[in-house]
């Protein structure tokens, strides 16, 4: 006994030290052990401490899934957790045998971030998930999700990057690097063509080949070279009539042979399986496992010519997995993350991404003393996130009127505070009962306001601020209904700015929203619009920062919002439960606008600053980036050739007057060769067409 325990000690501090490698403890596996760490260790990890029998004890309740360990060879199991806009597990942990919250940092979400166009900001929020990761023994993050934003009714794109496959792939290797910088792995998803929650464990993707390059496998080749994932995850879905996690030439021969991939492919969570063409094609690790599959692999593969050689690569795939681990490496989990450090970074990395759609005769910023006059329900209950993998155990959360100073109205905000309390009024959400900590709830729907209660509070008010909410979440699509303004929302719109418009009030519309939503009906009703997206816990506090001016607006849209649904050809092709024809071949997004007459109601990049800059082309596709205004302020630089970008970079806060210059090597991506660009002009919103005066969007 005692030697075995010796024995034990030592492989661990083998593993801790990198003297073992993965190919001396696969040859002391038994093929038993081989399957089991092939096979994920079930679902019990997702739903430990939840009161459900099969559960067991886990390492870390509620993360989503866990490799098994050999204790044998002192091979520990990996733990993985969901983590888009920050770390995902069950909200009550216990440390030293008592129980505590687990709370983490609600980073702004995907697309909020992605608005930014800044690589440098999201490789910092990703160490920030890194370090919360590593606090509480995650090794994997499942992270970032990276699928296109092919249509706007996509129940998930609050958590991806953009319509365009250049910034997605960007954007995604920065929040890669970041969060593997502390040690912590990632997971890019969902390989390939997941653009739909409907039907999304079944449905067929059918694309042609050019298509599927250029845009929809190009963001996973980018991040796969420049960043490096630790592992990537098959999709659920089919494409072109094959599973993706059967495809040997999807997993194979495109992210193997042709990319050159050498980390580890996990599956996607799933019940439906053929565990034999997964490995096949590809596949290393599957997610998240149960004991049936392993029995029918021992049977399957016991035998070398039935596939042992195949065991062994995806074993010493998992085992080159586990040794990168900090659990490997000896490092304890000390469940403090740095929650006040990382809420500042939350709050401005919300700011450096709202985007200022609309500012009418400059009535944004408005000044700290101005009193305000408050509506809509996502005004007192913000919409930090999404619902599913995408919600995160905050401590707390800042709404507007929290955050905003001078609040007039006291009737008006004791209505929306009754409203709030409880679920009554809310939408349907994942979460429900005791699940909603784990999994989120739905957002408010918006209250029916009475006249009176808008004379009141506009009585004694400077501006007249309005708040639309939606929220989205994992495993449904959106609906053209949700796209559309409800009939509470019209009329709050329609009476709030006829009243303040008597009073000579302002009248600004702030969009708490998961995605793009109609706004040709009523944007005339409004003086600005400032889109903050899914902001985090720090969003009240960041969109005040940026309505009062302390931060001006640099965010620019990284999706077309368009006039009305049926203007992007995806629309007519979006939602089919079983097969999903891509007939709109690379006409996605603003790509659907080229060489048209069309236009969108804001474009792909648009974005208005409280200043004005000029840009002037140099020598060697540099640009001169100069602050014409009166304010500091940053700037994104587009690079457009045939009106599709090819490359992008931002400026650091130029003080006005002062002049940055841009190119290559400021910034992580490539500019193509014959980039067209429009030199000495005076750009006000930044839309694309400020950079490429040929470009038809």
């Amino acid at each position: 006994m005692k030697y075995r325990c010796l024995l034990l000690l030592l492989l661990l501090h083998g593993l801790a030290v990198g003297a073992v490698d993965a190919d001396s403890l696969l040859s002391q596996l038994t093929h038993k052990e081989k399957v089991r760490l092939v096979i994920g260790g079930g679902w019990g990890s997702l739903f430990s401490g939840f009161n459900i029998p099969f559960c067991g004890k886990q390492k870390v309740p509620g993360a989503a899934g866990v490799t098994h360990a050999v204790k044998r060879l002192g091979i520990p199991s990996v733990v993985m957790a969901d983590g888009p806009a920050g770390v995902r597990i069950k909200p009550i942990q216990k440390k030293d045998g008592r129980k505590q919250t687990a709370y983490a940092t609600a980073f702004p979400v995907g697309c909020c971030l992605a608005s930014s166009w800044d690589t440098a900001l999201l490789e910092e929020v990703g160490a920030a998930i890194g370090d919360e990761a590593s606090a509480y023994g995650i090794d994997i993050i499942l992270s970032p999700g990276m699928n296109l934003m092919r249509s706007p009714l996509c129940g998930r794109n609050y958590e991806y990057y953009s319509e365009d496959p250049l910034l997605t792939g960007k954007l995604a290797a920065a929040m890669v690097r970041g969060i593997q910088s502390m040690g912590v792995g990632t997971s890019v998803k969902h390989f390939a063509c997941n653009n739909q929650e409907t039907g999304r464990m079944h449905n067929d993707s059918r694309v042609d080949s050019a298509t599927l390059f250029s845009l929809y496998l190009r963001p996973f080749e980018i991040a796969i070279r420049e960043s490096a994932p630790w592992t990537v995850m098959s999709s659920y879905n089919l494409l072109n009539g094959e599973r993706t996690q059967e495809s040997r030439w999807l997993l194979t021969e495109v992210l193997r042979h042709r990319w050159h991939y050498r980390g580890l492919v996990m599956t996607d969570w799933t019940f439906r399986r053929n565990t034999r063409r997964q490995i096949a094609a590809g596949n290393d690790l599957m997610m998240p496992g149960d004991a049936l599959q392993r029995r029918q692999l021992r049977r399957a593969f016991r035998k070398p010519e039935n596939g042992e050689n195949m065991l062994d690569t995806c074993a010493r795939r998992v085992l080159q997995l586990v040794l990168k681990t900090r659990t490997a490496r000896g490092l304890q989990a000390t469940g403090e993350p740095h929650l006040k450090e990382h809420a500042q970074l939350a709050r401005r990395a919300a700011a450096e991404s709202f985007v200022l759609l609309h500012n009418e005769g400059g009535a944004l910023p408005f000044t700290p003393e101005a009193r305000v006059a408050l509506f809509g329900a996502s005004s007192y209950d913000l919409v930090a996130g999404g619902t599913g993998s995408g919600h995160v155990n905050a401590a707390y959360k800042i709404n507007l009127s929290d955050a905003l100073p001078h609040c007039v109205g006291a009737r008006l905000q004791a209505e929306y505070r009754r409203w709030a309390q409880g679920n009554t009024h809310r939408n349907k959400a994942a979460g429900f009962g005791f699940m909603q900590k784990f999994l989120g709830r739905g957002a408010l729907k918006e209250m029916p306001l009475k006249p009176k209660w808008i004379r009141e509070a506009l009585d004694s008010a400077d501006i007249a601020l309005v708040t639309v909410g939606r929220q989205a979440g994992e495993g449904r699509d959106r609906t053209p209904s949700d796209f559309e303004l409800t009939r509470e929302e019209r009329d709050m719109l329609q009476q709030v700015s006829q009243e303040a418009r008597m009073r000579g009030i302002k009248t600004v519309a702030v969009l708490n929203v998961s995605g793009a939503i109609e706004t040709a009906s009523w944007r005339h009703l409004v003086d600005a619009v400032l889109l903050i997206w899914c902001p985090g816990q720090e969003g009240g506090a960041a969109a005040v920062d940026v309505l009062t001016g302390a931060v001006n607006p640099s965010g620019r849209l990284t999706m077309t919002w368009p006039e009305c649904l049926e203007d992007l050809p995806s629309t007519r092709h979006f939602g089919d439960e079983r097969v999903t024809l891509y007939a709109e071949r690379d006409s996605v997004g603003y790509r659907a606008y080229i060489g048209t007459k069309r236009r969108p109601a804001y474009a792909f990049g648009h974005g208005c600053s409280y200043s004005t800059f000029r840009e002037e082309l140099l020598e060697d596709r540099q640009i001169a980036v100069t602050n014409t205004g009166s304010r500091p302020g940053r700037h994104v630089v587009m690079w457009w050739k045939n009106g599709v970008l090819t490359g992008f970079a931002k400026t650091r806060l130029l003080a006005p007057g002062e002049c940055q210059v841009l190119g290559d090597e400021q910034t992580a991506v490539a500019i193509g060769k014959e980039a067209e660009i429009v030199s000495e002009r005076v750009v006000v919103d930044a839309a694309p067409v400020a950079v490429n005066e040929g470009a038809d969007q």
